[in-house]
């Protein structure tokens, strides 16, 4: 059965990929071990999105979703991956 994703469940996803590319390219520069930056990096990601949808739920500003998180989370994870390949590929130069 498939479901129709909603368009806050976009928005978050695409929000997600440029953030996860700063996010890489920030621990590239800070973390000379590329473990240690790609680690940095998805922790961060996590800690972003997920206490962003807290933050709404504290505040009661906006509506909290843990969905709208991992669509973050899944966003972020291609901008990674996409930073990771340039590097591998020597088009990032530390």
């Amino acid at each position: 059965m498939r479901r129709k994703i909603d368009a806050d469940k976009w928005k978050h996803f695409w929000v997600g990929i440029p953030l996860g590319i700063v996010l890489q390219l920030i621990c590239f520069h800070y973390f000379t071990n590329a473990f240690t930056a790609v680690c940095a990096a998805s922790a961060l990601l996590t800690i972003i999105c997920y206490g962003f949808e807290v933050f709404s739920l504290i505040t009661k500003l906006g509506h909290h979703d843990l969905l709208d998180a991992i669509a973050g989370i899944v966003g972020g994870a291609i901008g990674l991956l996409v930073v990771i390949a340039l590097k591998l590929m020597d088009v990032i130069r530390p």
